[in-house]
This record gives C-alpha cells, sequence and structure tokens, in this order.
C-alpha cells in the first residue's frame, strides 16, 4: 500500500499569501504614482490634442508609439511615428526627463550593427539614464530602449531640444485613465 503525501497549502494560508502579496503591490503602485514628478505632471494642464503637458519640450506615446515637439505648450512638430522598446527593453516612463547630451554621430557602446561595429546611434539626444535617447532609426520594429524616430524628424528633434529641455514619456491611455482625457 502505497501513501501519498499532500503538501498543497491549506486554504486559509494560500488566501493570507495572496492578500499580502496584494497588499504589498498597491502599497508600490501608490508610492510611484505619488512621486513628486508624478504630483507635478498631474498638476500641469495637457498640451491640446497629447498625453504631455505644458512644461515639456517633447512627449512621447508610448502606447500610440508617437512623438510630438513643444514650444510653450504648443505643438511645433508631430504626432510623428517612433519605434519604442520592446519586451524586456521597455522605454521607461519619466514625467521629467531632461536632455543631458547630444551627439550628431553616435555610435552605441552596448549594441553592434549587423557588422559587428558599433550600432550607429546619428541624431541622438540624450534624456534618460542607461543611454536612452531620441535618434534615427527604423520606426517599424522595437527598440532597446530609446525612441527611433524617421531621419527628418531625429533632426528636427536635434536641432529643437537643447540640453536642460524637459522631456516627458508616458502610456496615454493610463494618463487618459487618470485625467478623464479625451485620447491624444
Amino acid at each position: 500500500m502505497s501513501t501519498t503525501r499532500n503538501t498543497r497549502l491549506p486554504r486559509p494560508a494560500i488566501l493570507v499569501a495572496l492578500v499580502t502579496a496584494a497588499i504589498a503591490l498597491i502599497g508600490v503602485g501608490t508610492a510611484l504614482a505619488s512621486t513628486p514628478a508624478a504630483q507635478a505632471f498631474r498638476d500641469q494642464p495637457l498640451v491640446p490634442g497629447t498625453p504631455c503637458t505644458v512644461t515639456a519640450r517633447a512627449c512621447v506615446d508610448l502606447d500610440s508609439k508617437q512623438s510630438w515637439l513643444f514650444d510653450a505648450g504648443k505643438v511645433v512638430n508631430g504626432p510623428v511615428p517612433v519605434a519604442t522598446g520592446g519586451p524586456g527593453k521597455e522605454t521607461p516612463i519619466g514625467h521629467s526627463l531632461r536632455v543631458y547630451r547630444k551627439e550628431q554621430l553616435h555610435h552605441s557602446g552596448e549594441y553592434t550593427a549587423t557588422n559587428g561595429e558599433p550600432a550607429p546611434m546619428p541624431w541622438s539626444v540624450f534624456f534618460q539614464d542607461g543611454g536612452i535617447a531620441f535618434h534615427e532609426g527604423r520606426t517599424d520594429t522595437p527598440s532597446a530602449g530609446c525612441v527611433r524616430l524617421t531621419k527628418d524628424h531625429a533632426v528636427a528633434w536635434f536641432n529643437h531640444l537643447q540640453i536642460g529641455d524637459q522631456v516627458q514619456v508616458v502610456s496615454g491611455k493610463q494618463v487618459q485613465a487618470e485625467r478623464g482625457a479625451p485620447p491624444a
């Protein structure tokens, strides 16, 4: 006669574990949603037709895969199609990112082209730690986290954005849900 041992947790233990995990996740989400930058973002009016605020000089909507340039709270270019990060290499959301470097002929120190040389990233405008930038590239495939634009648009973003300018990378759907605003 064989005996089997029941290794399942009792139902109350499973329920307690699930509730504890849910509370922890809600607390983390609330903490992230209430950062000073996120609160400042919610306090500012949106640029009409976009999911970003009047304080930004550039806007990226990760949901619609579009970007805009602003001047004094008005759209001066866009929406234009962009490629953003794919699974595991998502473009990070940020409400008060700042342009910290521009490099017209940058080559990646992390990624290589098919010929084995460092991948070209022309017209790079860096705005996020980890080398995240606007730059020229294909817009029909996911990036490794950067925001890729066609050549003409990359040149326009490079010329318009200056060191210190604010960049906002957002989920347009999330902004719409939080503000009850119409979709961009």
